[in-house]
């Protein structure tokens, strides 16, 4: 059985926990001068495992004092008329960032609705600018969840430079930006998919494993470096023995804790890391608009926004 005490886990939580409070100080400073932060949550159609996410944002943002509001729309709604509710957000001088939650219609296209979103306001990091971005190390708007996998590597205390990598899985939104996120870090980084031969080889040689799959227990303890890091961003649902349904990572924790130094739970590891990275890129973000009214309007920010 997993016990959660385990030295050997790396928890999000407290984490999550002290972000969200230096964010709640720098919230507090940009409210009394006049720039009160503010998320904006799209949700199209009604599903219930989004409304988990929502009320999870909203009371975390609560806590750093960050506005919240949700906006819900139909699930018929066009693409085209979905766009133009984000370029309307866009322009609002109010709205600090916008979130898109996921998933959303199959007539949607969600790269569309994510170009969409003004890189400025992209507190996601999904924004194709934004993406971008991390190859030319502007590393501080990044994807929430490769952010989050990689703060909690940095916890284990481990030198980064130099330091051999091995991300499973080459997504978009997690193992990529993992990966120029560490590069950038000076680690060596080795990205592994499904075409990839051998990938227990792969792995093998990783001082710090990252599994981002979608596939349950995928990595067993003989896949794995004795002494390693390994990073579980997997969240699947398994019917155990007994009938009942839990969540498991792409990790086979149980036995891979035994090899490795540092392993993240699941759940109780990334997860709730990543809504604390997402209110940590509000206040980014905010920044950078702040940066931009004074470049533009050559006057104090405050002033502009008024």
């Amino acid at each position: 059985m997993t016990r959660t005490d385990d030295s050997r886990y790396l928890k999000g939580g407290p984490v999550a926990q002290r972000i969200i409070a230096s964010v709640r100080e720098d919230a507090a400073i940009a409210t009394a001068e006049g720039f009160p932060p503010k998320l904006v949550s799209i949700t199209v159609g009604d599903t219930a495992a989004v409304d988990v996410y929502v009320r999870n944002q909203r009371a975390k943002a609560a806590l750093a004092g960050i506005g919240f509001e949700e906006r819900r729309f139909a699930a018929d709604i066009t693409a085209g008329e979905l766009e133009a509710a984000i370029h309307g957000l866009n322009a609002d001088p109010r709205v600090t960032g916008i979130i898109i939650q996921r998933p959303v219609p199959a007539h949607i296209p969600i790269k569309t609705l994510q170009a969409a979103v003004h890189p400025l306001k992209d507190v996601e990091g999904m924004h194709p600018a934004s993406i971008g971005n991390i190859v030319y190390n502007q590393l501080d708007l990044a994807p929430c969840t490769a952010a989050a996998s990689v703060e909690l590597l940095k916890e284990t205390g481990l030198e980064l430079k130099g330091l051999e990598v091995v991300v499973v899985g080459h997504s978009e939104i997690v193992g990529k930006p993992i990966a120029f996120l560490l590069m950038s870090e000076g680690a060596t980084v080795t990205v592994c998919h499904h075409m990839t031969r051998s990938l227990a080889a792969h792995a093998r040689r990783a001082d710090a494993l990252f599994v981002a799959v979608g596939k349950p227990r995928l990595i067993k303890a003989d896949m794995v470096k004795p002494g390693a890091a390994v990073i579980d961003i997997g969240i699947n649902s398994e019917i155990g023995p007994d009938g009942e349904t839990r969540i498991v990572g792409d990790v086979d924790t149980d036995s891979v804790k035994e090899v490795a130094s540092w392993i993240t739970p699941v759940p109780g590891g990334v997860g709730p890391l990543t809504v604390a990275i997402l209110l940590r890129n509000t206040m980014v973000a905010l920044n950078r608009q702040r940066a931009l009214y004074r470049a533009t309007y050559g006057v104090p920010d405050q002033i502009a926004a008024e």
